[in-house]
């Protein structure tokens, strides 16, 4: 039996097939032919035709080729390639190897053998984008909320399952420095069908040779043989590896069958494109695996906590890193909570492009980021497409909440600056802030497999709640009570300004709060002057005292383009501009 490989001028332009003796092949760019190499444009759409028997392959060319068929040297109408024989069609080589069928177990070698790289799976469109992000956006609980080894893999495997609908069974796999394969987890749609065993040809070739995905179609056997193997349960199969740690590589490997006979190697046939999109989705998974553990790796050699901290905290720290320092404890904190708006829409477009799109929501965590450290504050967790930043610890602080008011200042303006300009990353992004200001535990909180460094109790729960009141109040900023208070008194009115909102008692809480609004100075937002600022209190005020026609009349005098004055105009307008009876001036939100 012979077995035909293609070598394009690319790396990734490769493929490895089976031949069967007595069968007649055709070699051609079209998706139609029996052996496709669709990325020559030099070879015709039926070029050649292979007829292998038991010693050679006879090679012919066909009326329709334009392009030399080259055989030892020379242009040829026909050849006969012996093993280990190379013959040249356009730019690719394809060379004829016997392999011995009797050494190896029914269907343990594959009559196609294809080898990915990102150039090429970038060329890929997702048919069902929606569902693979909706997978991908658990993506980080599944790495985070991990408490052990043996549990990433569970959960790893079981995202893959759910992102490739297609496949069978899934598993991690990691080779032994014998090449032998240890399967570290495996799991199966069907429960019922039993174990299986990657093939460890296929496993090594992805990740001791290639180090990048490798695909493998088998031919369908008949399923009721008792010859039936491991292996040949499967109509394809493929490894991507997980190169981190660099020493140690392991890998994701994905099983499944096919509906119709092996055509992997065309792009244009349906079963070849869902398998290279399953293909592109897990190496995307691999991909933000490697990236999430060489950061770990990174943050341990840097001593874990550096990266949370503005470096007059660190320089307080000390050289030594006095972790003491990090234990949790209560204490005042100020607690910021921002979140990206836009989001979904920009993942809808982006379906094909989601390294794209990960990198575009990572620059966004940069910019909260940078302006939480710039003024002095620790970066907690990131929840998706949302940081959490806290000020008050490890070192108490006067200026916390002014702090916190100037790096939200600072994050809007950032994204304020972007708009109008659709070739930036962050266009067509807006954000959502939340700050509150309260007791709290900060210092490293988690596990003994895993800790963080971040802040907890209801002070972080209201700030949370606050962002998400963003889009019902429809301002960029809402502040808590104390924070605002504390901003009205001490913020320097060249760097940011406040206005009351409203009393809400938020869904699902039993205090009602005051929440205002943090604006930019008068001269970076002259849309508002301190006069509207006061007009707009004044109606609040007449609000809250049930004046419902007084403080309508005042919110409607309100800029057109201010769209804080529409959450209680709509309030009045519900309610013909008459207070309800029991009015005690608190809106309560029905849903968060």
């Amino acid at each position: 039996m012979f077995e035909l490989i293609a070598e394009g001028p690319q790396p990734n332009q490769r493929w490895k097939i089976r031949l069967e003796a007595g069968q007649t092949y055709v070699l051609g760019r079209s998706s139609e032919a029996d052996l496709p190499v669709m990325w020559d444009p030099h070879i015709s759409r039926r070029h050649v035709r292979l007829t292998p028997n038991e010693e050679i392959v006879q090679v012919e060319t066909l009326p329709s080729t334009e392009n030399p068929l080259c055989f030892g040297g020379q242009q040829v109408e026909s050849c006969q390639a012996c093993d280990g024989e190379m013959f040249v069609v356009g730019s690719t080589r394809f060379q004829v190897t016997i392999v011995d069928s009797q050494a190896d177990s029914p269907g343990s070698q594959p009559v196609e053998e294809v080898t990915f790289d990102p150039q090429q799976l970038s060329k890929i469109r997702y048919r069902d984008a929606d569902q693979r992000i909706e997978v991908l956006t658990r993506l980080p609980e599944v790495i985070w909320g991990a408490r052990t080894e043996t549990e990433l893999h569970h959960r790893l495997v079981n995202l893959i399952l759910a992102g490739v609908v297609h496949a069978e069974a899934a598993a991690i796999v990691r080779l032994d420095e014998n090449d032998r394969v240890n399967v570290l987890h495996w799991d199966r749609r069907r429960e019922t069908a039993g174990e299986f065993s990657p093939s460890s040809r296929l496993v090594a070739e992805a990740l001791r040779k290639r180090g990048r995905s490798v695909l493998n179609v088998w031919q369908p056997h008949d399923r009721s043989r008792q010859d039936y193997t491991a292996v040949a349960e499967f109509d394809w199969a493929f490894c991507t590896p997980v190169l981190e740690p660099p020493s140690d590589p392991w890998g994701l490997y994905v099983a499944g069958t096919l509906d119709r006979p092996p055509n992997t190697g065309s792009p244009d046939s349906s079963d070849g494109v869902q398998l290279q999109a399953d293909v592109k989705f897990t190496e995307l998974v691999a991909e933000i695996i490697s990236t999430v553990q060489r950061l770990n790796r990174l943050e341990r050699n840097r001593a874990g906590y550096r990266q949370f901290f503005a470096p007059p905290i660190l320089a307080a720290l000390g050289d030594d890193f006095n972790t003491d320092l990090l234990e949790p404890r209560e204490c005042d904190v100020t607690v910021l909570f921002c979140d990206l708006r836009g989001f979904s829409q920009q993942a809808e477009e982006s379906a094909g492009d989601l390294l794209g799109l990960l990198d575009r929501v990572s620059r966004a965590l940069g910019v909260m980021t940078h302006q939480i450290l710039t003024y002095g504050g620790v970066t907690g967790d990131f929840q998706g497409d949302s940081a959490l930043g806290f000020w008050g610890w490890p070192f108490a602080s006067d200026n916390a909440p002014l702090d916190a008011c100037r790096a939200a200042l600072g994050i809007r303006a950032a994204f304020s600056a972007t708009h109008g300009r659709p070739d930036h990353p962050l266009a067509n992004f807006e954000m959502g802030i939340g700050i509150a200001h309260g007791k709290a535990v900060a210092g490293k909180i988690g596990t003994s497999e895993q800790v963080k460094v971040t802040v907890f109790g209801p002070v972080v729960n209201l700030a949370s709640r606050l962002e998400n009141m963003t889009k019902q109040l429809r301002v960029p900023i809402l502040l808590d009570e104390t924070t605002a208070e504390i901003a009205r008194r001490r913020l320097d009115p060249q760097q940011g300004r406040t206005r009351r909102l409203a009393t809400i008692l938020p869904y699902g809480m039993e205090i009602p709060v005051v929440v205002s609004e943090l604006l930019p100075s008068v001269s970076e937002f002259p849309e508002l002057s301190d006069a509207h600022l006061e007009q707009y209190e004044l109606g609040v005020d007449q609000f809250t005292a049930g004046r419902w026609d007084e403080a309508y009349r005042n919110l409607h005098n309100m800029p057109a383009g201010d769209r804080a004055q529409d959450f209680l105009t709509m309030q009045i307008a519900q309610h013909n501009r008459v207070a309800p009876p029991g009015w005690n001036g608190v809106i309560r939100l029905p849903s968060k």
